[in-house]
């Protein structure tokens, strides 16, 4: 017996199996899972004048994206403006309880608190629901997250899924300001 179980521990490939807690360490992209991370993507037309704003949601233990999208309603698994363009990957033992569980309870009540919330673009948004999530976890021991904060961390620390992921999320930026560009040293030279 002993010998079948150590044929199929090899049979078994490293990105499919789970850690102790049933969840998923490994990012995965084909799937659209992010384990302990936020995730942001593009907002149409606000995201291409200011690329820095977008959408953002956190994930759970297992990867599943946790995002406020809208009044009263907070989506799983199906970001509100598309799939991750970035992901910023968490330290799950800087958790304040520490563990997966701790985390999860986190994203968990957060979400059901903004189940009940309105959604105001300039102050209580995608980027207020995840705060709140780190607040209760107790990230990096602080309970000063919020959305300019991780706004500005996103920006900074959030790493692109793809070659596909960073054009969609500069490409139209790019554009804009280069017709702008054009236009005004077009006008300039008459």
């Amino acid at each position: 017996m002993t010998g079948v179980s150590l044929v199929m521990a090899d049979v078994v490939e490293p990105d499919t199996m789970k850690n102790f807690h049933g969840s998923f360490e490994r990012i995965d992209l084909d799937m659209c899972r992010f384990p302990y991370c936020i995730v942001w993507t593009p907002i149409p037309v606000l995201s291409w004048l200011l690329p820095f704003i977008g959408h953002m949601g956190i994930c759970t233990s297992s990867g599943v994206i946790r995002d406020f999208a809208g009044p009263y309603f907070v989506s799983e698994d199906n970001m509100a403006f598309g799939r991750p363009t970035k992901y910023w990957k968490l330290d799950v033992n800087k958790v304040y309880a520490s563990g997966s569980s701790a985390w999860d309870t986190a994203v968990h009540d957060a979400s059901e608190e903004y189940k009940h919330r309105m959604h105001n673009l300039c102050c209580d948004n995608c980027h207020s629901h995840v705060a709140m999530a780190l607040n209760l976890m107790r990230y990096d021991n602080s309970t000063s997250w919020n959305m300019v904060k991780l706004c500005v961390l996103s920006l900074v620390y959030s790493k692109h899924v793809s070659c596909a992921g960073f054009l969609k999320t500069w490409l139209p930026f790019f554009m804009l300001a280069g017709i702008v560009l054009t236009v005004s040293l077009a006008l300039n030279l008459r």
